[in-house]
């Protein structure tokens, strides 16, 4: 019998629990290992904090959001003897292989471990749906649902008062929510990271939109949306542990312009964290499911140092170091796509 760890980290995301379940389930049902749970990610790693999983402390958690081992962005390469603590504790716990899930700094993380000989299994988990070498991303379902209610809800507050209404998402790198939000939303805008924006051709859009009779317009933007070189200044944002910018609020900088430009009313709505919380929708809490299975499977066969993947309808795996190397981005086909719905 084997002790398997698990952690979650990075932002919380819906379907975590789905994945703490099906590894304790199938980890301690059918393999007979013990699962021990460390809290709030890495920092539950460093510090030594955790809790015994088992099949019984994990019953009814599959429909709730957030996770029930608590999260946190720490970074243990940042920490001062991180990588020697990491090792001593799980050593301290008895710990034979941790499991980590995680986006893309808490999964870089786990590939770093791998490479010092740390026995790490990932499993991807982001909203943002930028993991590569995985098609899907478990919480991403959910978050474009969630927008998707949200432009629902604005379109008719919109056409009552005639106004441009501007939507932010989440999305620092990778439009992948804005796009498919606003593809299933109608919006007339959508703004990604992928796709630098010119202030004045979104204005122009508008404007022409409302030229054909249309007077109101709904615009979709990633909170890491850029603009066009020469166009418009954004405000700098602070780095977190991994060096990533903390964004949100751009549409607060780009709406004025908006208004100023086309002489329509511009309101702001930020989801922010909303995008993140609540229950999974059916897809995510199968395909976190999946994940957690298929994680518990490459611990018990000790394939350390790989990640668990979906490709087409097929769960496989893949290195960490390949799943880090690159964020997966909207491709210029998919946008073009989404033009053709523009003004």
């Amino acid at each position: 019998m084997a002790r398997i760890g698990i952690l979650t980290g990075g932002g919380d995301c819906p379907g975590l629990n789905a994945v703490i379940r099906a590894v304790v389930r199938k980890g301690c049902e059918v393999f007979g290992h013990a699962v021990v749970g460390f809290r709030n990610g890495w920092r539950g790693v460093l510090d030594g904090h955790v809790m015994e999983l088992t099949p019984q402390t994990s019953r009814g958690i599959l429909h709730r959001g957030g996770t029930i081992l608590g999260t946190s962005r720490t970074n243990p390469f940042q920490v001062e003897g991180g990588l020697e603590l990491v090792r001593e504790n799980l050593a301290a716990y008895r710990i034979d292989g941790l499991i980590v899930v995680g986006g893309e700094g808490t999964l870089s993380c786990a590939a770093r471990m791998a490479a010092e000989g740390v026995n790490v299994v990932g499993a991807p988990k982001t909203i943002d749906n930028d993991i590569a070498a995985t098609d899907f991303t478990f919480g991403f379902d959910t978050a474009v649902q969630i927008a998707t209610d949200a432009i629902d809800r604005l379109h008719s507050t919109a056409e009552s008062h005639n106004r441009v209404m501007m939507l932010e998402v989440m999305g620092r790198h990778a439009g992948w929510i804005g796009l498919y939000s606003g593809l299933a939303g109608g919006a007339d805008v959508i703004l990604i990271p992928e796709h630098p924006f010119d202030i004045a051709e979104v204005a122009r859009h508008i404007r022409h939109r409302h030229a054909a009779g249309h007077l109101f317009s709904i615009v979709v933007v990633s909170e890491g949306a850029v603009p066009a070189q020469g166009t418009i200044e954004l405000p700098a944002h602070e780095a977190d542990q991994f060096g990533r910018p903390r964004l949100g609020g751009i549409s607060y900088s780009i709406a004025p312009e908006i208004e100023r430009r086309t002489g329509f009313e511009t309101r702001v709505t930020v989801l922010g964290h909303v995008q993140r919380g609540g229950s999974p929708t059916a897809f995510d809490r199968v395909l976190a499911t999946r994940y957690g299975i298929a994680a518990i499977d490459l611990a018990h066969d000790g394939a350390w140092g790989r990640m668990v993947a979906l490709r087409g309808n097929t769960m496989t795996d893949v290195p960490l170091d390949d799943a880090v190397a690159e964020l997966k981005r909207v491709p210029e086909e998919l946008y073009d796509l989404a033009e053709v719905f523009f003004g």
